[in-house]
């Protein structure tokens, strides 16, 4: 019998989206299942497995016509779908994740990864860069995330750390600790929170005027006066593009994408940044690979549970 639904979670440290698919990729309801951390998270996934059976139920879906459930989750993920540990997650992991929730489901088939690797498998699926073979995902959010797909696969790495940009090192003169450990990661320049403290060390370094001078600020408000015109904020939006284009180029030189989609929050900033992170990136990069066009990601919240799909229906080839 053709399989006809997919079920895809994003497991994230306050709730877990979750989405009934068609297996050809179309949403047909989507979700939200509250994240307990408690005991290590050793409910996590019991609950994702209810509310599954649940929905399940009340759409009437049979289980013999479920081709899987895919889950993203917020931590390393090995070839093998072996998690080591989430630590937003209180500590939940050191366990086979696609195993343990395809017991909890009645051996329905589960496929895990990493979340940003699978948003960035929604994308390249469903998203800005439907139609692409290989693209590169930076999600720009409280910290920097990022997925790669080479020839329509994931790239996880030996040990699940495959697409870990936020933790290439980008300045290694960097005093301040990187919450990875780490000193100078890009992280710590082109996140939202990397932001906030850079434009604060800005301010404390120039006396000139700035409309953030004096007030609680966040990585929006910095992005919104540089969009108005003010010449600080304009200055930090300016060097944390070039933090950013600077690592791009590195990885263009390795990997050689079609594309780089930029996603979390951060990216809502539009044109703005993709311009001066375009003009850094060109800067840097290695002739051959210049052109690479840099776009906003298409999917926001909803590539994860995508791209969760996507691991479980396969790419068709």
């Amino acid at each position: 019998m053709m399989k006809q639904y997919a079920f895809g979670i994003d497991l994230g440290g306050t709730t877990a989206k979750v989405g009934l698919f068609t297996t050809s990729g179309a949403l047909l309801e989507k979700w939200e299942v509250p994240t307990d951390t408690s005991n290590s998270g050793e409910n996590i996934l019991r609950n994702l497995a209810n509310s599954i059976k649940k929905k399940a139920e009340e759409k009437d879906v049979p289980f013999d016509e479920i081709a899987g459930v895919g889950i993203g989750v917020p931590g390393p993920v090995r070839e093998d779908r072996y998690v080591p540990t989430c630590a937003n997650l209180g500590g939940w992991g050191d366990l086979d994740g696609s195993a343990n929730l395809a017991a909890l489901l009645d051996g329905l088939p589960v496929k895990t990864g990493n979340d940003a690797n699978v948003a960035a498998l929604g994308e390249i699926w469903m998203g800005t860069a439907k139609g692409c073979r290989s693209m590169v995902m930076v999600t720009l959010g409280t910290g920097v995330g990022g997925g790669v797909i080479v020839n329509g696969n994931v790239l996880c790495g030996a040990r699940g750390a495959g697409g870990e940009i936020g933790h290439i090192t980008v300045n290694p003169h960097e005093k301040a600790a990187c919450g990875c450990g780490k000193h100078g990661c890009l992280e710590q320049y082109s996140s939202a929170t990397g932001i906030v403290r850079c434009m604060k060390l800005l301010l404390e370094a120039n006396s000139e005027p700035c409309v953030l001078r004096g007030r609680e600020f966040a990585a929006k408000d910095v992005l919104d006066a540089a969009r108005d015109g003010d010449k600080l904020a304009l200055r930090e939006v300016n060097n944390m593009a070039d933090t950013l284009g600077f690592a791009l180029a590195g990885i263009s030189s390795t990997v050689d994408p079609e594309m780089f989609l930029l996603g979390g929050g951060v990216s809502r900033a539009g044109d703005i940044l993709v311009d001066a992170v375009t003009a850094a990136f060109k800067k840097y990069a290695f002739s051959a690979c210049v052109d690479t066009p840099i776009k906003i990601a298409s999917l926001g919240n909803d590539a994860g549970i995508y791209g969760a799909v996507r691991l479980v229906v396969g790419s068709g080839d």
